[in-house]
C-alpha cells in the first residue's frame, strides 16, 4: 500500500512538472511598439495629376489645297522644325501656287477686260448722245413748220419717232455703263480672291513663339475642305505654362482661384515646382459617371525646364499648420484590449468604449488614405505606456495630410512615445509582430504544440 502511495506521488509530480513546461512553453511577454510626437510643418492638400500645357497655343492649318514645296527658315537661319523658334510673319512653309497663279492672271485678264467694256460702253453713251442732239434739232424744226404742204405728216411723225428714240438710246447707254462697272466690280472681287488664295499658298507664322509640332512634310499634298488641315503648332510663350488638372466634383468646391499649388514632374525627381489656381472651368466632363471639373494652374518657366505634356502629380495646399505637434495616423487607429488598459482607467475605458468595437480595431481616426482631412476639433485617445500597461490621454485632432495628424492634448509634448502596436515575445526569443487587422482562429482540437 505504502508503494502504491509513492508510485501515485510520483506521477502526480511528473503530471505538474509536464504542465508547468507545457505553460512555460506557452508563456508570453508583452510589448508595445510606440511612435515619436513630432513637431512640424503639416500640410493639408488635395491630390490630382494634370498637364503641362503652352499658356497659349496656335494652330497654324492650310486654307488653300496643294503639295508642300519647301518649308522657311527659323529666327536662326535653320529649315524650320520641331522646336524652332519664329518671329512674327515668318514663312513657314510653301504649298505650290501653279493653279493659283494662273487663276490670278485670268482674273486680271478678266478685270483688264471689264474696264475695256466700261470705257466702251461710256463712248457709247456718248455717240448716242450726239444722235439725240440731232434728232432734236430736227424735231424742233418739224415743230415750227408743223403739218403743211411744205411738211408731209408721215415726215413730221417720222421727226418725232426719231427724236423720242434717240431719247431712249442715251437712257441705255447709261445701263449700259452701269452694267459695265458692275462686271468691272465682279471681276475685281475675283481677282481679289485669286489673289488672296494665292497669298494662302505662303504660310506664315502669325505670332512670335516656338514650333512644338509640325505635322507636314515636304511633298506632302494638303487638301482644305471643311476644317483647314493642321500643318504647325506654335507656343507662343514657353516661359509661361499651365497645368490642366482634372478635379474631382467632390473636390471642386475647395479650389479657388490664386490657391497655391505644388507639383511634381517624373523628369525631374526630388524637384517641387510652385504656380497658382487661375481658373476653374465650368464645362464639366463626365466618364465612367465619374464628374471632373478642369483646373488651369498657372505657373512660371523662366528658366525652361518644364517642357510641353509632361505629367505633373499636384497638390493644392488648402491648409498649412506651422511648427504644429503631430502623431502618425496609425496611432490613432490602435485601440488596446480592456486587459491592456491600466487598471485605474480599464472602467472608464470600457464605459466609454459601449462594447461598439472590437479590441484592436479601428478607432475612427484618419483613414491614412493619402488625401489628408482638414476636419478639425475631434476628439481622439492617444495610449502611453505604463509598466505593462497603457494609460489614456485625450486629445483634440487637428489638420491631416494623409500620413500624419495634428494633435493637441494636456500633457502631450513632443518626443513622448505613443503606443501603435503590439509586438509578443515568446520564450524561444522571436519576436511576432501582431497587426489588429489579422482575425485570430482558435486552436485546433487534439493538435500537437511544435517545440
Amino acid at each position: 500500500m505504502k508503494r502504491i502511495s509513492v508510485s501515485v506521488a510520483a506521477l502526480a509530480i511528473v503530471a505538474l512538472a509536464v504542465a508547468w513546461y507545457l505553460r512555460r512553453g506557452d508563456a508570453q511577454t508583452t510589448s508595445y511598439r510606440t511612435e515619436q510626437v513630432t513637431r512640424g510643418d503639416l500640410l493639408f492638400t488635395i491630390r490630382a495629376t494634370g498637364t503641362v500645357q503652352p499658356e497659349e497655343v496656335i494652330n497654324v492649318g492650310a486654307q488653300v489645297a496643294g503639295q508642300i514645296l519647301y518649308f522657311g527658315k527659323d529666327a536662326n537661319g535653320k529649315t524650320v522644325d520641331y522646336g524652332s523658334p519664329v518671329e512674327a510673319e515668318t514663312v513657314l512653309a510653301k504649298i505650290d501656287d501653279s493653279i493659283y497663279s494662273a487663276e490670278e492672271a485670268q482674273a486680271q485678264a478678266q478685270v483688264q477686260s471689264a474696264h475695256a467694256a466700261v470705257q466702251r460702253a461710256e463712248a457709247d453713251l456718248e455717240q448716242l448722245k450726239a444722235k439725240l442732239n440731232q434728232a432734236e434739232r430736227d424735231w424742233q424744226r418739224a415743230q415750227k413748220l408743223g403739218p403743211s404742204e411744205a411738211l408731209a405728216q408721215s415726215t413730221y411723225d417720222a421727226y418725232r419717232s426719231a427724236y423720242e428714240t434717240a431719247l431712249a438710246s442715251v437712257a441705255v447707254g447709261r445701263a449700259a455703263i452701269l452694267q459695265a462697272k458692275a462686271s468691272l466690280a465682279q471681276a475685281e472681287a475675283v481677282l481679289r480672291r485669286a489673289q488672296r488664295n494665292l497669298g494662302y499658298c505662303t504660310i506664315k507664322s502669325p505670332v512670335k513663339g516656338v514650333i512644338i509640332d509640325r505635322r507636314v512634310n515636304i511633298g506632302q499634298t494638303v487638301v482644305a475642305s471643311l476644317n483647314a488641315p493642321s500643318l504647325f503648332l506654335i507656343a507662343k510663350d514657353l516661359k509661361r505654362m499651365q497645368v490642366w488638372v482634372a478635379v474631382n466634383e467632390a473636390d471642386i468646391g475647395k479650389i479657388r482661384p490664386g490657391l497655391p499649388v505644388t507639383f511634381t514632374i517624373d523628369a525631374f525627381p526630388g524637384e517641387t515646382f510652385r504656380g497658382e489656381v487661375g481658373k476653374v472651368r465650368l464645362n464639366a466632363s463626365m466618364t465612367q459617371n465619374v464628374v471632373t471639373y478642369t483646373v488651369e494652374i498657372v505657373t512660371d518657366n523662366s528658366n525652361g525646364r518644364l517642357l510641353p505634356y509632361l505629367t505633373a502629380n499636384v497638390q493644392f495646399e488648402l491648409d498649412r499648420r506651422a511648427n504644429a505637434l503631430m502623431v502618425p495616423n496609425a496611432v490613432l487607429r490602435w485601440r488596446p484590449s480592456p486587459e491592456q488598459v491600466l487598471p485605474e482607467a480599464r472602467e472608464a475605458f470600457e464605459r466609454s468604449a459601449g462594447r461598439k468595437e472590437k479590441p484592436g480595431g479601428v478607432s475612427g481616426s484618419p483613414s491614412g488614405s493619402g488625401a489628408g482631412s482638414a476636419a478639425t476639433g475631434n476628439r481622439a485617445v492617444l495610449w502611453i505606456q505604463e509598466g505593462n500597461f497603457v494609460k489614456p490621454i485625450r486629445v483634440q485632432q487637428g489638420l491631416s495630410d494623409g500620413n500624419h495628424t495634428e494633435v493637441q492634448g494636456e500633457g502631450l509634448t513632443e518626443g513622448m512615445r505613443i503606443v501603435a502596436g503590439v509586438q509578443t515575445r515568446s520564450n524561444s526569443n522571436q519576436d511576432v509582430a501582431t497587426n489588429p487587422f489579422t482575425p485570430k482562429f482558435p486552436p485546433r482540437a487534439g493538435s500537437a504544440k511544435q517545440k
